[in-house]
């Protein structure tokens, strides 16, 4: 019975303990209670004042103790005089001016073909023949005529020169053998049309037609004929570049496709602006010794269209501007230890390649600009030099 009483009055000390246990925020705010919620938030912003306070106190101890550490963290790199060439960076594709797809001037049968694919040709090569349609034998026939008039034309010349027969014997037997003469003349010209020859030295790309075809002058086609030596990029420049980009111009030809890269020139500039799209045109002679580069093989040019040989270049990302719409980079003066003041530099700039760009006045060689952490500076402003693996440490 002794123990039970025990045990009661425990319990009884407990729950009265519990009751005293004080409530959570949501609990209050639950309870609807005015009194108590005002309570509740006197009691919360004196908690944070305290703490506000605390803070300051620490605040105050830490900058007696690291004065440094408030101080911003940049890193800076020395503005260099050096050359900069600036490109123009356009598409062009390639051509040959010796690139043909050869006709026949006689129509007929294309009795022979003489080349094949691949074949390396001279200019003036028979290639193909075309039958003549019996023009050898009138030929041959006018040349015995053509041979027998000038005969009889020398001996009417020599008997008229010595006052012997009548002047219009000579004048006739003069005009019939050049009448025959101008006849064979004419035979060999369609004839030498029923050889199809090459109008330049190069290779035999393709063969279109076959042998035994009826062939039409100047619609059929037989073959394609190309010369790999004289190849060049032709592109489109905008006419904002017509006194930059001359002739002689260096540029920077990438075939991506080869994976192939080599320097060349400007050879020829257009004299006509395109209407349409206000571009001139431009040709670029390529090199093609191991003859990998094919005719409308896309490239990529470089055009160096400005060089500026003293230039001071800076990344553009430390670039900005005022309210005014100057710009302005930041520098570093006076100078003790890592500590240094930043100051502003108003700029002028001019060309932009990539990530840099160049400052035409403004700065002065050998300058030490502010580069990491640039944006979080102002001017006047103490800051810290540090290096660019404890600024991203």
């Amino acid at each position: 019975m002794k123990h039970i009483t025990i045990i009661t009055l425990i319990s009884i000390f407990l729950l009265s303990c519990g009751s005293d246990k004080p409530k959570s925020t949501e609990e209050i705010i639950e309870t609807d209670d005015v009194a108590l919620i005002q309570k509740k938030k006197d009691e919360l912003v004196t908690q944070q004042q305290n703490i506000n306070a605390q803070i300051r106190d620490i605040d105050k101890k830490l900058k007696e103790i690291v004065p440094d550490r408030n101080i911003p963290l940049v890193t800076t790199f020395t503005a260099k005089s050096e050359e900069y060439k600036h490109y123009l960076e356009l598409q062009g594709s390639v051509e040959t001016k010796q690139n043909v797809v050869i006709t026949p001037e006689s129509g007929g049968f294309l009795q022979n073909i003489l080349v094949k694919e691949g074949q390396r040709v001279n200019k003036g090569q028979l290639l193909a023949t075309i039958d003549d349609n019996g023009l050898a034998q009138q030929k041959a026939q006018l040349e015995i005529q053509a041979e027998l008039a000038k005969t009889t034309y020398e001996r009417q010349k020599r008997l008229w020169e010595q006052k012997i027969g009548s002047e219009i014997d000579f004048l006739q037997a003069k005009s019939n053998y050049e009448a025959l003469e101008q006849n064979v003349n004419q035979l060999n010209k369609q004839l030498g049309k029923t050889s199809i020859r090459a109008p330049f030295s190069g290779v035999i790309d393709e063969i279109i037609a076959k042998a035994g075809n009826v062939v039409t002058p100047g619609q059929t086609q037989i073959l394609r004929l190309i010369n790999l030596d004289n190849m060049y990029i032709e592109t489109d420049v905008p006419e904002s570049y017509l006194t930059s980009v001359k002739n002689g111009k260096n540029v920077i030809v990438e075939f991506p496709v080869l994976g192939k890269t080599m320097e060349s020139q400007v050879r020829q500039t257009g004299n006509f602006i395109n209407p349409a799209n206000r571009t001139f045109r431009v040709e670029v002679a390529v090199p093609n010794d191991e003859k990998n580069i094919k005719p409308n093989l896309t490239a990529r040019l470089k055009i160096n269209d400005y060089t500026n040989e003293d230039a001071i270049l800076i990344p553009q990302s430390i670039v900005s501007e005022n309210a005014s719409g100057e710009q302005y980079v930041l520098v570093v003066e006076n100078k003790q230890g890592s500590k240094a003041k930043a100051k502003q530099v108003l700029i002028e700039t001019g060309k932009t390649q990539d990530d840099v760009i160049e400052v035409v006045s403004g700065l002065e060689n050998n300058a030490e600009i502010i580069d990491e952490g640039a944006r979080s500076v102002k001017d006047g402003q103490t800051v810290r030099v540090t290096t660019k693996e404890e600024y991203k440490g």
